[in-house]
């Protein structure tokens, strides 16, 4: 797709989802077995209502069947899925439309996805992306009779194991997705979209108590140096306030949240997204906070003119201000996460650095001490 976006400082390619790859490829294959001649591209119109010209790459007519491959081009976003063969094996039948997943299509074994547990992982969008193909390559030749379609995908089972797939009780290989057709590069929504699908499985398994981990180094926090099980956990990357936020539309009872201070350091502002690209008051935050806890002028100075949150904590330290400074920290943190759930849901957090030179909880709020309880490995 020759569309971009500008965002994190540079201009970025959009991309198609593998729903619409399976539907244009279902679709280049009831139009090549109802006209017997292979189409070099078909036109898709995807959910938010664009037509999208999309590419088969091969073609493949055997009797009353015929396959269709088209490439998964996920434009400038990080996307594993790229440049996969999505193929649809489309069959003549008498009459309705059957949709179903062969080799490296992932099956589900869990509730709370949007399929239910036993099917192949081609959500519904997908389904009905690929039914409207059919229906529209059919009216078009005429045909009255009905399709059977098996979506595969070559290397699907190797790449679904790198994905999220396992985790949300997903296997075999990868998810047929997409509710707008369309990749939009670095989504926001996409990280979100994921973490919500998570708490709707956790949700479906009895789980009543949410751990939250922001990133590598809270997983690697937890697990190593708090002794928690983490077989339950979901990461929220940047995504603090929305991951609550749909974890109390669901229900649960309590969250307990774990990450770096680099991270942590802008929920004392009231600031829940904590991608740099939306926000960076690090150094900001902790210079005010430092203020408050006593610290000099020259302190604050140094502070504002550390890059990291680990060199601002060594300046608290020479100064002996750091226990003060996180204190207030902790009261912030506490004041801003209180004021948005406090009364939908208990929650804790704690806030940990895991320098060369220090590595340790520098502060929690919160219920933390009774929700940690929950989650130590016994």
């Amino acid at each position: 797709m020759e569309q971009y976006k500008y965002a994190y400082n540079k201009l970025m390619r959009y991309g198609f989802t593998t729903g619409t790859c399976a539907a244009a490829a279902a679709k280049g294959a009831a139009i090549a077995l109802l006209s017997g001649e292979p189409a070099e591209s078909v036109q898709i119109v995807v959910p938010k209502g664009a037509e999208l010209s999309i590419g088969i790459k091969s073609t493949v007519i055997d009797g009353n069947k015929c396959t269709c491959t088209v490439i998964k081009d996920g434009g400038d976003d990080p996307d594993a899925t790229h440049g996969l063969e999505i193929c649809a094996t489309v069959s003549l039948i008498n009459d309705g439309i059957i949709i179903d997943g062969g080799a490296g299509v992932g099956r589900v074994t869990k509730k709370g996805l949007d399929q239910p547990v036993g099917n192949a992982a081609i959500n519904h969008v997908p389904r009905q992306m690929i039914a409207d193909g059919l229906k529209a390559a059919a009216a078009d030749a005429g045909y009255k009779g009905g399709f059977s379609v098996i979506i595969t995908v070559p290397r699907g089972e190797q790449v679904g194991a790198r994905t999220f797939n396992p985790q949300l009780g997903i296997y075999g290989g990868i998810s047929i997705l997409g509710t707008s057709g369309i990749v939009e590069p670095m989504s926001d929504k996409a990280i979100v979209d994921t973490a919500k699908v998570e708490l709707n499985v956790l949700k479906e398994e009895g789980v009543h108590d949410l751990l939250l981990t922001i990133g590598n180094y809270g997983e690697k926090y937890a697990r190593e140096s708090l002794g928690l099980d983490l077989t339950r956990r979901v990461k929220c990357s940047n995504f603090i306030g929305d991951t609550i936020s749909a974890a109390v539309s669901l229900g649960f009872e309590s969250v307990m949240l774990i990450g770096h201070i680099g991270k942590m350091v802008k929920l004392a502002a009231g600031i829940t997204n904590t991608h740099s690209a939306f926000a960076d008051a690090r150094m900001d935050i902790i210079a005010a906070c430092a203020v408050k806890a006593g610290g000099s002028i020259e302190a604050v100075s140094e502070i504002l003119d550390c890059a990291t949150t680990d060199a601002a904590l060594d300046i608290l330290e020479a100064n002996g201000i750091l226990d003060g400074t996180m204190n207030v920290l902790r009261d912030r943190i506490y004041f801003h996460l209180n004021k948005k759930f406090s009364d939908r849901i208990r929650f804790g957090a704690l806030v940990f650095t895991n320098s060369a030179d220090r590595t340790c909880t520098l502060l929690t709020c919160g219920e933390s001490d009774e929700l940690l309880k929950k989650w130590r490995l016994k």
